[in-house]
């Protein structure tokens, strides 16, 4: 490209010939570089995943055609209605050509729709005419799916789901051709935007495994433990499922019942503590808390064999036996999010069982699916046959790449989470900018197949977590209805993950005092919802009404946040007890060696650190001494921790206490995880 290219010249000027043919040449190499990569991924034919979902379209829409075929007066009226809107908006358009300006627009997006926000989508005849015609065949589409009976259930949801994706893929917005922002972008920048948006989708496609990872921000923005993740803590304990993290006190006094918290291991566990002012974290270290915090391993195919009973011991039972010996303390309230409640649901149940309930003295759920009667649009990816073709992948894996599954969850918000960036990155040539819940969103885990397999068909498909003895774990079986120990629920009203009236069935079973809270917003931001913003609100209601529409129709609406009343609940009913507090714990000084500060280092591990075995990954983990040596250089043992090599090198400062730690994974051959109770890890002999 000359000079000349550059994203401030004008569009208004004409190309000079030899300059257009030289950045469509450049455009062509790229353009000839992406479908080779493309073609590349998909050698040897679709997998056996692809072919299912493909099957399942087939057959969904065969059931549609069959109904309209039964019932063609649905189509005959929509078509009718159809070219009454184009033949109004074609006279609307002939008005504004001869100088009418006050013509009412025929059908407008929708009030969330923010694809069209462009003021030239309104203003520019042309564009007007395109988007206004998009808008109506899409309605007509969208009332004839919707408008044919005779449908199943399970047919409806995948119908109505594939129908939306094709339909919004097929929008204006994203084309180069029929998108006024990305028009005005290409001659401003003479071409080069989709040379650059190219070299992007080179990159993501690259970096994807099952569909299309777009790139959603700037992640050399954010460094682990600096601008996110940076509440200060100490890792206490580990084993090679998890590293637990105790918070640094910020309180003289502390309550006396420690609190663990116990995170969904789809994504990592700083959803709760991305940055100061949001942190849950660290607001619960305020509050009086000593606050300690799963933070799970990223699972690669050594870990195969790690089931949901794995979980349950080398996660929160793990976390409650080093707690109970750094503390002294014999139980803990659990606080516990998405499918890290569902797990802590599990262990309750198990401890209830096993008389040992007495280990917890409450639990909370935020967003927690029990009863998965009805699990909202995820459900679109689960079937019979959906499942067997994830089950032999996952088998030839010993994993789930955790990429697939964050594809997967875009598409249920494909406007907002692919197609903006689609735009924004291949179309415009824009680099996102820096966010940190997108940088969150897209620091993915993968989930061992064992575990990952025995969720899905137990909980998603076959719902049996809610069935009294529907599961078992080392032969115990598990009964939510016995659940005795007090309990307090938060769900949002639009998560769309957790449907509230969903997780309100959970609520419903435990058979212990119970109060459900539900949150203005979303999954995430329903639950990170800080009181410094004021924002969303929430309803309360104090008895538990025999159905989620009769509880709403006798709560009351609060302002701000939930979480002031669920400290509240805990004080008021002294599960964290003010008139029993003791003095500030500071987790360098428990009876439990600390590791290394936190973060830790298993948060930093990256799906491609530990799908790729021969990588070397570089991280520069904080010593939790003051003084670190070569001599104090951990050596971890294979049978409790992750198999690796550990290099340490002197860091390039003049701080004595910096130090590089090199781990290089080491494939191993996957084995059965023992049962055996973990042990704290201690500081291991020099290497």
């Amino acid at each position: 490209m000359t000079e000349k290219t550059n994203d401030q010249q004008s569009g208004n000027e004409s190309f000079d010939s030899a300059e257009m043919f030289e950045w469509m040449t450049e455009a062509n190499e790229r353009y000839k570089s992406v479908i080779k990569q493309f073609i590349n991924r998909n050698e040897g034919g679709s997998s056996d995943s692809s072919s299912s979902v493909l099957n399942d379209i087939g057959e969904n829409f065969q059931q549609l055609g069959e109904q309209l075929a039964a019932n063609p007066m649905v189509l005959f009226d929509e078509q009718m209605s159809l070219m009454q809107g184009q033949t109004q908006l074609w006279q609307n358009t002939v008005r504004e050509i001869l100088g009418n300006k006050d013509v009412e627009p025929v059908i407008e997006p929708a009030r969330d729709d923010r694809r069209f926000t462009d003021p030239e989508w309104s203003e520019n005849l042309v564009y007007n005419f395109i988007k206004q015609t998009y808008l109506l065949q899409s309605r007509s589409v969208f009332n004839i799916v919707q408008g044919v009976d005779g449908l199943k259930d399970e047919a409806r949801q995948q119908v109505d789901f594939y129908t939306r994706q094709l339909v919004n893929a097929n929008s204006p917005s994203n084309s180069l051709f029929t998108n006024p922002e990305v028009v005005r972008r290409t001659l401003e920048t003479r071409g080069k935007n989709l040379i650059d948006g190219m070299e992007q989708l080179g990159r993501d496609l690259k970096e994807s495994a099952d569909g299309l990872n777009v790139t959603m921000t700037d992640s050399t923005a954010f460094t682990l433990g600096e601008n996110v993740a940076t509440t200060p803590g100490q890792v206490v304990f580990q084993n090679k499922l998890i590293q637990l993290i105790q918070y640094q006190p910020t309180t003289e006094k502390q309550f006396k019942t420690p609190l663990l918290v116990v995170p969904p291991w789809i994504n990592k566990y700083y959803i709760l503590d991305l940055r100061e002012s949001n942190s849950l974290v660290k607001w619960l270290t305020d509050q009086g808390h000593t606050v300690f915090i799963i933070s799970w391993a990223n699972p690669g195919p050594e870990m195969r064999d790690y089931g949901w009973a794995e979980y349950m011991h080398q996660g929160p039972l793990a976390a409650m036996d080093a707690i109970k010996e750094q503390t002294g303390e014999p139980d803990v309230n659990l606080l516990s999010y998405c499918i890290g409640g569902t797990l802590t649901a599990s262990t309750v149940a198990y401890l209830t069982a096993k008389d040992q309930a007495s280990r917890v003295k409450s639990v909370t759920y935020m967003a927690t699916l029990q009863d998965f009667s009805d699990p909202g649009e995820i459900s679109v990816f689960i079937n019979e046959s959906r499942l067997v073709s994830i089950e032999k992948k996952l088998d030839q894996l010993g994993y789930l790449d955790g990429r697939a599954m964050a594809f997967s969850f875009n598409l249920l918000r494909e406007n907002d989470l692919f197609w903006s960036f689609y735009i924004n990155n291949y179309l415009k040539g824009e680099r996102p900018a820096a966010f940190d819940l997108l940088y969150w969103n897209t620091d993915g885990t993968n989930m061992p197949a064992a575990m990952h397999k025995f969720y899905l068909r137990n909980m998603y498909l076959n719902n049996k977590l809610i069935q009294p003895g529907g599961i078992e774990v080392d032969g115990v079986k598990i009964d939510l209805s016995q659940i005795k120990t007090p309990a307090y629920f938060i769900s949002t009203i639009q998560d769309h993950i957790a449907k509230w009236k969903s997780t309100y069935k959970g609520a419903q079973v435990h058979s212990g005092p119970v109060k459900f809270v539900l949150s203005g917003s979303g999954h995430i931001a329903g639950v990170v919802n800080p009181p410094n913003k004021v924002k969303y609100g929430y309803w309360t209601n104090e008895t538990i009404a025999e159905n989620p529409d009769a509880w709403f129709a006798g709560a009351d609406k609060h302002e701000g946040s939930w979480w002031p009343d669920w400290q509240e609940w805990a004080t008021s009913n002294k599960y964290a007890d003010p008139t029993s507090q003791v003095a500030a714990r500071d987790p360098s000084k428990g009876k439990l060696k600390a590791i290394e500060v936190a973060p830790g280092s298993y948060v930093k591990l990256k799906i491609t650190d530990v799908i790729n075995p021969n990588k070397v990954k570089v991280v520069e983990p904080v010593a939790a001494e003051s003084k670190a040596t070569e001599a104090e250089a951990t050596e971890v043992k294979a049978t409790d921790e992750p198999k690796v090599e550990v290099k340490v090198e002197p860091a390039v400062t003049k701080k004595a206490d910096d130090f590089k730690l090199e781990v290089k994974a080491t494939p191993a051959t996957a084995t059965k995880p023992t049962r055996a109770k973990p042990r704290a890890a201690v500081k291991p002999k020099a290497k």
